[in-house]
């Protein structure tokens, strides 16, 4: 039986003996495996970009919303205000695992500033918010809960809306006009940046809730609220904290048992986890449709070494005829098809990781690379060699010796 060595050297001597052919032949795979990669690293990317833009966010989160009212039929007729002041008010001190509740009410509202104006987001809330959000007061103070009782015309504003409005000039202390309301800036947040949408957290004002509902926004219902906005006591305390503010507020509400909710709790780690969930299966969609370009890149493999095989059956009847064994013939054109296909898979795996960073740099997209998308476009482009190399390296081993030196 000839060494292996001697096997592989006379199949690269075979396969270099036409470059093109070969080279065609592998591109099937090399497309393959170069964009089961790339999937791999943008799906990867996404998800990475997902837990870090959430947990930016915080992981011990609920966000409260208003339910539907039911129309004729049981039909749904639109969101209703089922949410007030007094039940974020309630939940902060009657849930044990809730550690912070604040009501928001408010809208988009045009600023003015002297001669400078900037369209912006205003938050009405309570100064617990800051708390939930995690975030920070850069220079000033926050208005307090004497504030939120009386409706005082108060802000904490934004970097964005520091830069738009003021220039180089210290807000503190200065008025600004919210839809023609005088509001006095007593303090500025610290620096927020984006949220997991993309959006700019800095271009908010913030003012009593009471604020916005009695003197910035008409509000249908006393004291209503469009969103409850909770801290768990830590992310262990997640659930119990849903269930006790679901309990709570079904309570609260009067809502009978097998009635339905007039509102909703979302979990900000089962957010997490559903758009965690809905990228990998794109990315597992995506890495099918290049998968599909593996197989026919297996094909290529197999139609071309059925084409080895007629082409060198006279050089097969030579070799049976000096000695090889059926054994060494089927090594050798299997050798072959494992050549082709992983040197494809290598040139995919590299054009595949340098894809990925240019994407990364031209696009900014988040792209991460793994051991395992490398390891399984590699042992699959193995295996397709194989697979697909087998038919024919087995009909090479079965020629008849006379025959095949016979043959023109």
């Amino acid at each position: 039986m000839i060494s292996l060595w001697e096997t592989s050297r006379i199949s690269f001597r075979a396969l270099t003996a036409n470059k093109m052919r070969s080279a065609l032949t592998m591109l099937g795979i090399i497309i393959g495996v170069m964009a089961v990669i790339m999937m791999f690293a943008i799906g990867s990317g996404a998800n990475r970009e997902i837990s870090d833009r959430f947990s930016s966010m915080g992981s011990n989160m609920l966000t409260v919303r208003p339910g539907a009212s039911q129309g004729p039929g049981g039909v749904r007729s639109g969101t209703v205000n089922t949410l007030t002041v007094d039940d974020a008010r309630a939940i902060s001190e009657e849930c044990m695992a809730v550690a912070y509740a604040a009501p928001v009410y408010g809208g988009s509202a045009q600023v003015v500033y002297g001669n400078q104006n900037w369209s912006t987001s205003v938050t009405g809330t309570t100064p617990d918010y800051l708390f939930v959000q995690d975030w920070t007061v850069g220079s000033g103070i926050v208005f307090t809960e004497q504030d939120v009782r009386s409706a005082t015309k108060v802000s904490v504003i934004g970097k964005t809306i520091v830069e738009n409005l003021f220039g180089g000039e210290d807000p503190v202390g200065k008025t600004i006009r919210i839809r023609n309301v005088p509001v006095v800036v007593v303090g500025v947040l610290g620096e927020i940046g984006a949220n997991h949408m993309g959006r700019d957290q800095d271009d908010i004002i913030l003012v009593p809730v009471t604020t916005a509902q009695r003197r910035l926004f008409s509000s249908s219902r006393s004291g209503s609220v469009s969103t409850i906005m909770v801290k768990a006591r830590s992310s262990e305390l997640l659930d119990a904290a849903q269930d006790q503010v679901e309990s709570l507020l079904r309570m609260r509400h009067r809502i009978r048992q097998g009635e339905e909710d007039d509102f909703s709790v979302r979990n900000m780690a089962q957010m997490v986890e559903n758009a965690k969930a809905t990228t990998r299966t794109m990315t597992m969609l995506l890495t099918a449709v290049a998968g599909v370009s593996l197989l026919v890149g297996g094909i290529g493999i197999m139609n071309i070494m059925l084409v080895s095989v007629t082409e060198r059956t006279r050089e097969i009847g030579i070799r049976m005829a000096l000695g090889a064994k059926t054994i060494d013939i089927r090594l050798q054109f299997l050798v072959e098809a494992l050549m082709l296909s992983l040197l494809g898979g290598t040139t995919g795996i590299l054009l595949g990781v340098a894809g990925a960073l240019s994407i990364s740099r031209a696009l900014g997209w988040a792209v991460e690379v793994s051991l395992f998308s490398i390891s399984l476009a590699f042992g699959f482009s193995a295996f397709v060699g194989v697979f697909f190399g087998y038919y024919p390296a087995w009909k090479a081993s079965l020629l008849n010796p006379i025959e095949a030196l016979r043959y023109e």
